[in-house]
């Protein structure tokens, strides 16, 4: 049973109840699947040996994405959907599909109440990302790197954060998630954005 929510309703259901594991979505440049540089299944592998729940879905188009991806992360239950991708400040890079922000927020925000989203793309997280995505504040965050971020660094940031986040809670707070990131620019020297 399909729990998106149509276009006349404007909230999901706020007993809806969610899991704290990791929906991994990836998509890559065909350069980047040459050398092998999957960011998400690596990901995946460590929250798998660190005993956390994950799913992890590698898609090349926009329409992968929504005709059934996201549904699966809804359906999943699984309360943080990480994209790994490419982008910029307008638009997501898919392999074979740019998607701008706007289209790319109508689609994602029908399933993000409830849920924290975070997106390991270079500059995409920023308002005008958040306003397309989240336009109803549903989603308790959106969380990216500020600028550029090499693929290794991405990855061991990634993981550390999921790690020090995911090892003693069941669910993620605003204030602990504000001061990991704090650690971790402080470590790596990159800047993230919380919104």
């Amino acid at each position: 049973m399909s729990r998106r929510k149509s276009k006349q309703t404007t909230k999901f259901d706020t007993e809806e109840k969610t899991r704290p594991g990791v929906f991994i979505i990836e998509s890559l440049k065909l350069s980047d699947e040459k050398k092998i540089r999957f960011e998400g299944k690596i990901l995946r592998d460590i929250l798998l040996l660190s005993g956390k729940e994950v799913e992890y879905w590698y898609v090349r188009t926009w329409k992968e994405l929504t005709e059934g991806i996201f549904q699966r992360f809804y359906d999943s239950g699984l309360r943080y959907l990480h994209l790994s991708c490419h982008g910029n400040d307008e638009s997501v890079c898919l392999t074979f599909d740019t998607v701008p922000f706007q289209e790319f927020g109508q689609e994602i925000q029908s399933y993000l109440p409830n849920r924290r989203l975070f997106v390991s793309a270079c500059q995409v997280v920023n308002k005008a990302f958040a306003k397309a995505a989240n336009p109803d504040e549903e989603c308790y965050s959106i969380i990216g790197p500020e600028g550029e971020i090499g693929f290794d660094d991405a990855v061991v940031m990634w993981a550390s954060f999921y790690h020090l986040m995911l090892r003693n809670s069941k669910a993620m707070r605003a204030k602990e998630i504000r001061a990991t990131l704090r650690s971790l620019e402080d470590i790596f020297g990159e800047k993230f954005v919380y919104l």
